[in-house]
């Protein structure tokens, strides 16, 4: 069984659903600075970091201010921490469009300006603009909870998986819009992004790139699941093997994907994403012509806490 947690929870989305729309547009407010950051190529440097509490920011410095959002979803509030001081807001039933004006009033107690862009990205469906967003929502601490038990069991599965890695490997965590959990791998090697795209999705198809990521789930696939690609696509990835009982190719969405009810069925779900993004990589060795050169020694931790210069413990 896994280190980790013995048992990895149940996420059903008919229950998670309404929480995963609400946190994924409060997450967003918070993350728009990220628009002004430097860019780094696939967006990796947009991510939320999974923390022992919930979900947070980059540390921003900007406009002379260094500061950072945590989503503290396991204590129902977020801390908005500045080298200015903090201020603390609740997450409770209540609507988006009043959390915005709050934080808005809280950065600017700070010091901070607003974010430049108040627009509700990548959901499909929704009102376009926080302020807009009137609907009365639910907060449910337990859901919450959930949320963060998915995400935080699969980052450190994805965050083994990416220690290997010789080459570039943004920080593995939530991205924002999509708010799925991503891993990926980059190489430099020119491509040509969609035309037609949002520029957002063509920049992040600049380069090539392993992905390997989780989801809550959504309307399309309902129930959670793990799901990987390679870009640009490549030919030959019909019936090949993805490591994993239950994991397959599925042509028209251009993704393997792995159902969490699959994962969870294995006797380490934690080994189990190791394996899953192991043998993604594998089929861009054999598929996309990547190196296999790229990944180093796995060691599993050098306990140097415990282990003296020489060889020998303490």
């Amino acid at each position: 069984m896994s280190k980790h947690r013995d048992v990895w929870p149940a996420l059903v989305y008919d229950t998670l659903a309404p929480m995963i729309q609400y946190v994924n547009r409060l997450v967003q407010i918070g993350s728009k600075y990220t628009l002004d950051e430097p860019f780094e190529p696939g967006w990796g440097a947009i991510v939320l970091e999974v923390t022992p509490r919930g979900l947070r920011t980059p540390v921003y410095r900007l406009d002379g201010h260094t500061f950072t959002v945590h989503y503290r979803l396991l204590d129902n509030d977020v801390v908005i921490e500045s080298d200015n001081g903090s201020r603390t807001l609740p997450l409770r039933t209540g609507t988006v469009a009043v959390f915005y004006a709050d934080f808005v009033a809280a950065v600017e107690e700070l010091g901070i300006d607003p974010p430049k862009s108040s627009l509700i990205c990548e959901i499909p469906g929704s009102v376009p603009r926080f302020e807009d967003d009137k609907l009365q929502r639910s907060w449910d601490p337990e859901a919450a909870r959930t949320m963060w038990e998915g995400y935080d069991l699969v980052a450190g599965a994805l965050e083994q998986w990416q220690a290997p890695f010789l080459g570039h490997r943004p920080p593995v965590g939530v991205m924002w819009g999509g708010f799925d959990l991503s891993a990926t791998r980059h190489r430099p090697v020119p491509t040509t992004p969609v035309a037609g795209r949002p520029a957002f999705l063509q920049n992040g198809e600049l380069y090539e790139y392993v992905s390997v990521g989780f989801s809550l789930g959504d309307a399309a696939h309902k129930g959670a699941y793990l799901y990987a690609y390679i870009w640009p696509q490549p030919d030959g990835l019909e019936g090949r093997e993805w490591g994993v009982a239950g994991a397959n190719w599925i042509e028209k969405e251009g993704l393997v994907v792995l159902p969490w009810n699959a994962l969870r069925a294995t006797d380490d779900p934690h080994a189990a994403v190791v394996d899953f993004g192991n043998a993604v990589y594998e089929a861009a060795v054999a598929t996309a012509g990547w190196p296999a050169n790229l990944i180093g020694p796995v060691c599993d931790g050098w306990h140097m806490s415990t282990t003296h210069p020489t060889g020998h413990p303490r």
